[in-house]
Order: C-alpha cells, then sequence, then structure tokens
C-alpha cells in the first residue's frame, strides 16, 4: 500500500471559541471522509488559536478532553487526524500534536520543539525535546508544527535518520510572510526528496491575519494542491512510492560528506 489520500482542513479560527472551532473541525473531519480520505489534517491550536495566557483554561492532559473528542472523530468517521492543540502536563502547557488513526488510536505524538517568541511562545508553554516519526502503512513520516519549519535540521534527520517520505505540517503562519512559507515548504521537500503535507490557518484571528495556502508537495518539488486565502477542504491522493523513485534518480542522500561539515 503506497497510495494515501489526503485532505487540508485550511480553517478560520475563532479565538478562544472553543465550541465553534470543534464544529468546524469536525465539518471538515466529515467532509474529508465524505472524500474517502484516509487522513486529514488541520491547523495548529485549531481549537483555541493563540490564547495562550489563558492556556489553563483549555489545555488536556493526553487522552482526555479535546484528545477525547479528537479521537472519537476519527474512530466515528474512520479517518486519521492530524493536528495541534493544548496539553496539559502537570502544572505545565505544550503545543501538542497528535495523530489519532483510523480506529481513534493514538499512533503518534509531537510536541513543538521551537516555540515561536513572536507570538510569546516561550512565555506561557514549555518547548518539546525530542523529534517524532510514525510507521504509517504507507510509509514512514515525520511530524511538525509552523515554525519547526524554519529548521531544516529537524527535517533532515527526519530522511537522512528515519527515512521518512512524508512530513506532515500544521500551522498558523502569518499573512505577511506567506512567501516564505511558500519557499520553506517547497525546500523542505526538495531538498528531503519527499512530499511534504501542510495544513495552515486563514483569516483574522485576534487581530492577526494568517495565511491559508495550505498544500501538499511532491518530492521533485511540485506543488501538488494548493489552497488560497480562504477557508476551504483540500484534497490530494500521493503516492510514497515516487519518494523511492526521485532518491534512486538523484542520489543525494549517498553524496552527501558530514566529515567535511563539521
Amino acid at each position: 500500500m503506497s497510495k494515501l489520500r489526503i485532505s487540508l482542513g485550511q480553517m478560520r479560527i475563532k479565538l478562544a471559541r472553543v465550541e465553534d472551532n470543534l464544529e468546524n473541525a469536525e465539518r471538515m473531519i466529515a467532509g474529508a471522509a465524505a472524500d474517502e480520505s484516509q487522513l486529514i489534517l488541520l491547523p495548529e491550536l485549531w481549537s483555541t488559536g493563540y490564547d495562550l495566557e489563558n492556556a489553563g483554561d483549555y489545555a488536556d492532559p493526553l487522552g482526555a478532553g479535546m484528545f477525547a473528542q479528537l479521537s472519537n472523530s476519527a474512530r466515528e468517521r474512520s479517518i486519521a487526524v492530524f493536528g495541534s492543540i493544548l496539553e496539559r502536563r502537570g502544572d505545565q502547557y505544550l503545543n501538542c500534536a497528535a495523530y489519532y488513526d483510523a480506529e481513534g488510536c493514538l499512533a503518534g505524538v509531537y510536541r513543538k520543539i521551537h516555540l515561536f517568541r513572536l507570538f510569546d511562545e516561550h512565555l506561557w508553554l514549555v518547548g518539546g525535546d525530542a523529534p517524532a516519526m510514525m510507521d504509517l502503512p504507507w510509509g514512514a513520516a515525520g511530524l511538525s508544527i509552523c515554525y519547526d519549519l524554519r529548521f531544516p535540521e529537524l527535517f533532515r534527520r527526519y530522511a537522512v535518520e528515519h527515512g521518512a517520505k512524508l512530513i506532515l505540517i500544521c500551522a498558523e503562519w502569518p499573512l505577511v510572510r506567506v512567501e516564505h512559507w511558500r519557499t520553506l515548504l517547497i525546500a523542505r521537500a526538495i531538498e528531503n526528496q519527499c512530499y511534504v503535507a501542510a495544513t495552515n490557518a486563514c483569516g483574522d484571528t485576534g487581530g492577526t491575519v494568517f495565511a491559508g495556502h495550505s498544500m501538499i508537495v511532491d518530492p521533485w518539488g511540485k506543488v501538488l494542491v494548493e489552497a488560497g486565502e480562504d477557508e476551504c477542504l483540500l484534497t490530494a491522493e500521493i503516492d510514497l512510492d515516487e519518494v523511492d523513485r526521485v532518491r534512486s534518480a538523484i542520489p543525494v542522500f549517498e553524496d552527501r560528506r558530514p566529515d567535511a561539515y563539521r
């Protein structure tokens, strides 16, 4: 099994309005399932937006609250779901991206390593300290969140050390830097010869306008599908065997010289 049908749920997040955002997310999940997708990506902090000073009002322990709701939605619709929400761990809060499979089982967890100072994440949240790989039926996949995109070391590790064929990204990336978003997504796909699937938020949330332009990029750097700046559900099918073909055609990893980079 190498073909995977992915939907990108590009949402306009309503700041601190959890029930409204949950209703919207469930509509997206239902739409993706109806479109026969096997996986849907939701944006970063899709249930709350960046209301971080009130993180204690929203954050749940892994497996409870909103995490349990996401698990139920995945199971009820028989579709895998990936997106980040606030996690409570003791007296700390983390930006946590959970991957639930089509049976609603927690199959992967990634806590955002690189906290975004421009949105004061470092003041309210604790950063993660480890990458997260998953062995999916379609191939190995790495997980990441928004600002991580600016750190190529993480993606290189996924590709070189773990053989990732697919990188999943959930984000709230502002419109003012949309060209960075587009360029970096394509660059990460080309340099690591893998698919990159990324869902972004869109519209005005709490005074920040987010860029949209959710997209899926193939290992050649070709944009297979890309949203505009409005809320939408976008779907494409990818073939993970293409990664092997690209890496064989241009054996970049074999030609690396780590000894010379030191």
